[in-house]
């Protein structure tokens, strides 16, 4: 087996001597697509010795193979010409008809990536350096694929701290979590709405492989799995994440989830599950708020996203999300949309995260919600996660780890009030006005006294520490 960690670590070096890379999102989009080419490629080459009909979408010239495959073949200039004048614009427009067999579905997915992505390299020795380390991993060799699965999320998570790219990657603990206490099964349509990086639709194909007994019902999950993303980088890199957990064809379609109105979405679009942890804090564009009813117009995304997931389940059928505390609570259109959930399904259960679960990306208090459609709320159950006794914050180096949430495991199946986990009764809540955000009543604010001298002590040193700052600006000035 490749060493393939060893492999990555090389591949990183080689990048950040590239004059065209700077910071990590553009390095992660740069290897993304090269990985995904090489890993699509591998596949080709798998289904064609399987089936003796099928016929890569991809021209042979634009093949891996063709170019990319011999350690010695081209490289320098003639490789970055060939990249940046033949690879990208040929397989933009590659040809797509309207056929749904197996090779048309390919094509569809070669074209979004590279209609999406670019090549920043502006080394073609530094590409040929890249290529040559991905010939060292054969991707139709399960142990190399599953090894370099896992090295892949580490690839994923880098993106935390990739400015508003962040935004793409839920923490891993999160998305099994909520998976594993939404417990999809085999048969039912399981749908990320925005999928990011495709967290949750990775963490419900391995979940649903454990109920797998036959090689039929382990080709049924695929068909199951539903993704829409309409970023280019998140949509590459779920759609290279989903075929590393063994999907042919990744069914993640390139698409803004709020574009249509909200009536198109009828019935047969309607799934058994919903795993998201939907854009909060954004403003949503094109106007797309006027898809839905007058009521619940708004430009905040997250709320707007809450309203589709509602429509979008089935009975009876569950969701898992990550909202943050700003849906829990406020007037006006806020309040309607939280009543909407409240009347059309059971919110059985608020678990309340600490502020730091998505640092660095985010720094705002989130929250788990879980609920069926289909029944009416009659009581919430909260559980407050706390952080490790030893840890003051959540971070890069120090994340959420999902054996932390073992208790609240323990705990579901056999609810009882504590410091920790308290109910609140419907009426309740329409008293305070459809408001969710309701604070652990057994929690005492630490308070701090000080003494008059104390304080004086205090507000002298502050005074003398923007005095030194001060003078300092004014030296720096002069």
């Amino acid at each position: 087996m490749a060493n393939i960690k060893g492999i990555v670590d090389g591949i990183r070096k080689i990048m950040w001597q590239d004059t065209g890379l700077n910071g990590d999102a553009q390095r992660i989009e740069q290897l993304g697509w090269m990985l995904f080419l090489k890993i699509f490629s591998d596949k080709d080459k798998e289904l064609e010795t399987l089936k003796d009909d099928y016929v890569s979408p991809i021209p042979a010239e634009l093949h891996w193979d063709a170019w990319a495959g011999d350690d010695e073949g081209m490289t320098g200039d003639k490789l970055q010409e060939f990249v940046d004048r033949e690879l990208f614009p040929k397989l933009r427009n590659l040809k797509v008809g309207v056929t749904n067999d197996l090779p048309n579905k390919r094509a569809l997915i070669v074209r979004e990536v590279f209609q999406g992505n670019n090549n920043y390299m502006k080394s073609g020795i530094n590409i040929r350096k890249v290529l040559n380390k991905l010939n060292e991993i054969d991707f139709n060799i399960a142990k190399d694929r599953h090894a370099f699965g896992e090295i892949y999320e580490t690839i994923l998570k880098e993106l935390q701290s990739a400015g508003k790219s962040g935004e793409f990657y839920t923490p891993r603990a999160i998305t099994e979590f909520i998976t594993e206490m939404i417990n999809p099964q085999l048969g039912e349509k399981i749908l990320d709405p925005s999928c990011g990086t495709g967290g949750y639709l990775t963490a419900a194909i391995e979940h649903l492989k454990k109920q797998a007994n036959s090689v039929e019902e382990l080709e049924s999950i695929s068909n199951n799995i539903i993704g829409w993303e309409y970023k280019p980088l998140p949509y590459l890199l779920a759609t290279t994440n989903l075929i590393l957990h063994d999907v042919e064809v990744p069914n993640i379609t390139f698409r803004d989830s709020l574009e249509q109105p909200l009536s198109a979405y009828t019935e047969k679009n309607r799934v058994n599950v919903i795993l998201a942890n939907p854009p909060f804090g954004g403003i949503v564009a094109n106007n797309n708020e006027k898809n839905f009813p007058q009521n619940y117009r708004t430009k905040e995304s997250a709320d707007l996203f809450l309203v589709l997931m509602v429509h979008l389940l089935k009975k009876v059928g569950r969701a898992g999300i990550v909202l943050p505390d700003g849906s829990l609570t406020g007037g006006g259109i806020k309040e309607r949309v939280r009543q909407k959930l409240l009347e059309e399904c059971n919110l059985h259960t608020i678990i309340r995260l600490p502020n730091s679960v998505f640092q660095p990306y985010a720094t705002v208090a989130t929250n788990l919600l879980f609920f069926t459609k289909g029944e009416k709320t009659k009581e919430v159950w909260y559980y407050e996660h706390r952080l490790p006794e030893d840890q003051k914050a959540y971070s890069k180096t120090k994340p959420l780890q999902l054996d932390e949430l073992d208790p609240i495991k323990t705990w579901w199946n056999d609810r009882k009030e504590s410091e920790i986990s308290w109910k609140v009764d419907i009426k309740t809540i329409i008293e305070r006005n459809y408001d969710l955000d309701i604070k652990n009543p057994t929690k005492v604010e630490e308070s701090v006294e000080h003494s008059s001298e104390d304080l004086i002590k205090m507000l002298e040193a502050s005074f003398q520490k923007s005095n030194e700052l001060f003078n300092q600006l004014k030296a720096a000035v002069k």
